[in-house]
């Protein structure tokens, strides 16, 4: 039986955007992007997903491209994104130092 988080993408908000290539703009449109990911209840999820599979493009559980590269750059040693998120979300991450 698979996992309840496989199918984190049926109760994400950017679901219900009509146009889906809003989320791969550039500039403005990617502060619009990340505006619909604030309340997003899978915003952990996407995340975790975008940085565990090295997703190059678009603006997913928050974060731009650019900037997940960053956070790959500096924590090259994370084997699981979802673990490293799951675990800051729950207070229990160690600190980076």
């Amino acid at each position: 039986m698979p996992s309840p988080r496989v199918h984190w993408r049926e109760d994400a908000a950017c679901r219900l955007l009509t146009d889906p290539d809003e989320l791969f703009a550039d500039s403005a449109g990617q502060n619009r992007a990340k505006a619909v990911c604030t309340g997003c209840p899978v915003r952990t999820e996407c995340l975790a997903d975008a940085l565990d599979n090295h997703l190059e493009w678009g603006v997913w559980g928050g974060m731009t491209s650019r900037e997940r590269r960053v956070l790959l750059r500096r924590r090259p040693d994370v084997a699981s994104w979802r673990q490293v998120l799951e675990a800051a979300d729950k207070g229990t991450a160690p600190h980076a130092g």
